[in-house]
């Protein structure tokens, strides 16, 4: 059924940290997952220079902008970005409830992939908690459009991402992805999918302060002439790119606190469209609704899911 599905909620056995740079700001950062207990949710704490901590939980409420990345908070001061590659990872190897703490503005790029990601988390592993995982169930269509992109939500038994790409370049063109998600074809098939960009963008990204520490040790460049710069070439041969794309919708789609049972659907979306997209299935109430199971398989059938209070659980409260 759903990403991870294991009845029970989860948090990692220990701590374990990871250290890198940050793609936009060029900073050394470094994160640590900490355990949490049940019901805590995802949060990240960004810790500063003077002592001070700003809190945010991974929630659909909490996240600003959404032009190159994905950033929760409101202020450049108290804000975590690029958070989406940490995020599908947590989301699709089933971690319910952690504590990142960041020493940064956000998240280390790594190799522009969620792999560094998983390899840390499957390091120590994940334990149950012995209370019951919620989960969000898609009861009717929900879609959204902006100009020629679109996104949708619709029903489905089990965990589906349908994503499509469309480029007006000859290397990328019109790719798609889609496929049941679990872990293992995650882990397999989109973990390792790393960000893109154009050679052509990086004087204009440069001069707006992003893009500072991005090289292709952490991204694919593609050059003037329409191919890819990077020495190893691509690591999913013509299609990395729907891939990554597929990814970063997997980190977005978290934010909606709670695993999700239903398909999504986007044909040339993106970080915003993934937000507004989540937005819109949250504010219709008539849309979805919060399920549990006690069952510890991987698949159930749809009977077995009981339908609970909502305001209870409320994933996507701030």
């Amino acid at each position: 059924m759903a990403i991870g599905l294991l009845g029970f909620q989860t948090t990692v056995s220990r701590p374990v940290t990871l250290s890198g740079i940050g793609v936009h700001s060029g900073a050394d950062v470094s994160i640590t997952l900490n355990p949490a207990e049940s019901g805590t949710g995802v949060v990240f704490q960004r810790l500063h220079d003077n002592g001070d901590i700003t809190e945010l939980k991974a929630v659909s409420s909490q996240v600003g902008n959404t032009d190159l990345c994905t950033v929760l908070g409101f202020s450049p001061a108290h804000s975590v970005a690029t958070i989406e590659h940490v995020m599908a990872a947590v989301y699709a190897l089933g971690l319910d409830n952690v504590v990142i703490e960041v020493q940064g503005s956000e998240m280390p790029i790594m190799d522009g992939s969620s792999l560094p990601f998983v390899e840390a988390i499957e390091q120590v592993g994940l334990v149950s908690l012995g209370v019951k995982r919620r989960y969000i169930r898609i009861t009717k269509p929900v879609r959204i459009e902006h100009g020629g992109s679109w996104s949708e939500f619709r029903p489905y038994d089990g965990t589906r991402f349908e994503v499509e790409i469309d480029f007006d370049c000859p290397l990328i063109g019109r790719q798609k992805w889609a496929g049941d998600m679990t872990a293992a074809v995650f882990k397999a098939e989109l973990s390792r999918a790393r960000t893109f960009g154009f050679m052509r963008d990086v004087e204009r990204l440069w001069a707006s302060g992003h893009a500072l520490g991005s090289s292709l040790e952490n991204s694919v460049v593609i050059s003037d002439d329409n191919t890819v710069i990077n020495v190893e070439g691509l690591r999913y041969a013509k299609d990395e790119f729907v891939r990554h794309k597929t990814l970063d919708a997997v980190g977005d789609l978290s934010l909606a606190g709670a695993q999700f049972i239903g398909c999504y659907r986007s044909y040339r979306g993106g970080h915003k469209m993934n937000a507004n997209a989540l937005k819109a299935l949250l504010a219709d109430s008539s849309a979805y609704e919060v399920v549990e199971t006690s069952t510890p398989r991987q698949r159930v059938a749809a009977r077995e899911l009981i339908a609970v209070s909502a305001s209870e659980f409320a994933p996507w409260s701030a």
